[in-house]
């Protein structure tokens, strides 16, 4: 043990793209998702295959991460849609 509390960063992490999220709607998640999206094509291209994300295959993770940002595009015409009528 190395004697060094643990520190809970990705809750911090969370919480800042849970706050964008908020702020920002569906366009934060969008950019997220393609982030998550282009990360993990550019991983798979490298090799690797199982990833430590709860989905595990990458097959699966792209396959998440390319449904969040497809109902983030219709969060977005919805939000339009709402603007317009």
């Amino acid at each position: 043990m190395s004697g060094e509390p643990y520190d809970p960063l990705r809750l911090c992490v969370y919480a800042t793209v849970a706050l964008l999220a908020w702020l920002f709607g569906p366009w934060a998640v969008l950019v997220f998702a393609a982030l998550g999206f282009a990360g993990y094509v550019r991983a798979r291209r490298a090799g690797l295959k199982r990833s430590k994300c709860v989905l595990r295959d990458t097959r699966l993770v792209l396959a998440y991460l390319g449904i969040v940002g497809i109902a983030a595009l219709v969060g977005i015409g919805v939000q339009a849609a709402g603007w317009l009528g």
